[in-house]
């Protein structure tokens, strides 16, 4: 199913954070600044409808070029019946290299790893799974595709974490403070500089409360990690709800 296009929302907004104090030792001090986000969000969207929208997206880079594309995709719940939906889709899968976001540090074989998820799902039909680890240099995404938790991490970027607008590194080993109880593990992630090297930034966000999360962010209401991606993003932005 086609999204209505009644249903989607374009927004240019003003994005006023205030990005500090931040831990002695670790980058700026402060940031005080302005930045103008486009997001489009799109209401009601079914999985087919998600799969269809990354399917264009997917597509058009394959046409661009002769060698491999590569995305960004999230762990968690979400993503994976959007896809079981696209990989049944005819595209050039053996061009297509994924890279999760983020993960939990433990095997691929233990169920809590994304990486692992990822590579039963995408192998078969021929894309390449990137395993994260600290020597990892992330290319140049066509997609970033992103989740959001109800305290407003993106990846494994916790509020805790404090991650940097403009951080050195393209990938940090962190630790989640408080450790969520339904996956207490370290965790290794692209930092936000990372994560924006990209075409277009997607969202897949359900629930009101998160949806009212990512609304204030959008607002400059807060300074979550969602608040920060957003701020430092200069690129298109869609969140399907």
């Amino acid at each position: 199913m086609v999204p209505d296009p009644d249903a989607e929302v374009s927004a240019r907004i003003r994005i006023n954070l205030y990005l500090g104090p931040f831990p002695a030792g670790r980058g700026r001090p402060f940031c005080y600044g302005y930045h103008m986000a486009d997001a489009k969000i799109i209401e009601g969207a079914d999985v087919t409808a998600i799969a269809d929208w990354i399917e264009v997206r997917l597509r058009r880079a394959l046409d661009a070029c002769e060698g491999p594309v590569a995305i960004c995709v999230p762990g968690g719940s979400t993503p994976f019946p959007i896809l079981e939906c696209l990989v049944r889709r005819d595209l050039e899968f053996t061009r297509l290299q994924v890279w999760p976001g983020d993960d939990r540090i433990v095997a691929e074989d233990n169920s809590a790893s994304n990486t692992g998820k990822l590579r039963a799902l995408l192998e078969p039909v021929g894309a390449q799974v990137v395993g994260l680890d600290m020597a990892a240099r992330p290319p140049h995404f066509a997609l970033t595709w992103l989740g959001m938790g109800g305290d407003g991490h993106i990846a494994s970027l916790f509020p805790n974490t404090d991650p940097q607008m403009d951080d050195p590194q393209a990938v940090r080993r962190l630790t989640p403070d408080p450790l969520p109880p339904e996956a207490p593990y370290d965790r290794i992630t692209l930092t936000i500089p990372a994560l924006l090297n990209s075409d277009e930034v997607l969202f897949v966000i359900r629930g009101d409360d998160k949806r009212a999360v990512f609304d204030a962010a959008l607002n400059g209401e807060h300074d979550l990690p969602i608040a920060r991606l957003l701020a430092a993003a200069n690129l298109p932005v869609t969140c399907f709800t």
